[in-house]
């Protein structure tokens, strides 16, 4: 008899059961994780280490010493944002892991050693995301600012499968941010930063690898690509706001957005197959609302004809393309503005992987992912392929 493995029958068990969508958003009040995070003592953080297979930063990179510089404005503001997105992926793995445990709907599996494979597995990442955070919140502490707390969140998904992909297209916003945060901290000169960053870059890209896998039905390897795609803290602030995060359910929000640098664009749906597209070349159907551009882009006599729609993929130049099929819709929102735009798959210099899409104006500097981030009217639109 052929022996599988618990990571084969964790791809082959999952119950592909749909359910409604959650009525009510993720709260960390009432102590979901019995441990008192975000606040843990600190035999809470025992515990969390043990469940983590590791520990904080014995010397936190965050923590300096009485001749150490504090970090730049700037600097301050990117520990805020991941102390920001670290609590958000607690509450996602909090939630998933709740939904598998109790058996809901969509998430049930049928094994039981592969349902034990998987929650090994994302007990342990949900623990290192609380160890991500802490130690973010802890820079911040160190420096005499105050720790963001957990917003309310909702996630969009109703099954195990469509969780894990979920899980995966966020770890790829990550792994195209901290890059960019990286970089900010060396032009701060704010290096002692940096080598806690990058661990957790190699961090997240273990976990994806396993994401990737999990998604048996369009065969994914591991590894999308040989250099990912890049991004911007901006780009992942506003996917994070516009997708996860229950408007004016955060706390202490205006601590990140008191930075003049810091945005939070208009929403860019992709409308075509969710953003799960096809490894080919076509055209793509998206859509924005006006109204929720910042400043509103008027256009040439009202007819949207000075914009473009830029991708961003691997490490490449960016790419633009033209609007086509425009459409003004009148509704509750306002105008929403539908469109369509090539996407010029060509599955090496162009396609794979994570593409970000973002609303510019034409006459835009479109030379970098930094000034396409810096010109951006809507998005991030998020593209997955492979």
């Amino acid at each position: 008899m052929r022996s599988v493995s618990a990571a084969a029958l964790v791809f082959s068990c999952v119950a592909s059961i749909a359910s409604a969508a959650p009525t009510s958003a993720f709260t960390f009040d009432n102590d979901p994780l019995h441990n008192g995070f975000p606040n843990p003592n600190p035999d809470n953080i025992t515990n969390i280490e043990q469940a983590a297979h590791g520990s904080l930063p014995i010397a936190a990179a965050a923590a300096k010493n009485a001749s150490a510089k504090a970090p730049s404005a700037d600097s301050l503001t990117s520990l805020r944002f991941i102390a920001f997105n670290e609590l958000f992926e607690v509450a996602f793995f909090t939630s998933l892991i709740n939904n598998i445990t109790a058996g809901r709907d969509g998430f049930k599996m049928n094994n039981g050693t592969a349902q034990k494979y998987l929650l090994d597995g994302l007990t342990a990442i949900q623990a290192q995301e609380e160890l991500h955070a802490l130690n973010a919140n802890n820079g911040l502490k160190a420096n005499k600012q105050n720790p963001i707390e957990p917003c309310q969140y909702v996630f969009p998904t109703t099954n195990l499968t469509d969780a894990i992909a979920l899980a995966s297209k966020f770890t790829d916003i990550v792994l195209a941010t901290l890059p960019d945060l990286q970089t900010g901290f060396a032009n701060n000169g704010d290096n002692s930063l940096i080598r806690g960053v990058g661990a957790v870059i190699g961090q997240e890209g273990e976990q994806n690898g396993f994401y990737r896998q999990f998604d048996k039905k369009n065969k994914k390897i591991p590894s999308a690509l040989p250099f990912l795609t890049a991004g911007t803290r901006n780009f992942a602030f506003s996917a994070l706001n516009q997708n996860f995060v229950v408007p004016g359910s955060c706390p202490n929000l205006a601590d990140i957005t008191a930075d003049k640098s810091i945005a939070i664009f208009a929403p860019l749906a992709v409308n075509t197959d969710g953003g799960n597209l096809m490894p080919q070349t076509q055209n793509v159907q998206f859509s924005f609302v006006a109204s929720e551009v910042q400043p509103e882009w008027k256009g040439t006599n009202n007819d949207w004809s000075g914009l473009s729609l830029v991708y961003i993929n691997q490490q490449n130049a960016p790419i633009s393309e033209k609007l086509t099929n425009v459409q003004l819709a009148t509704g509750s929102d306002g105008i929403t503005i539908s469109f369509e735009a090539s996407f010029p798959f060509d599955g090496v210099a162009f396609g794979n992987g994570l593409t970000l899409a973002a609303v510019v104006p034409s006459n835009s500097d479109i030379s970098s992912v930094v000034t396409v981030s810096a010109n951006t009217l809507a998005g991030p639109g998020l593209i997955e392929v492979n």
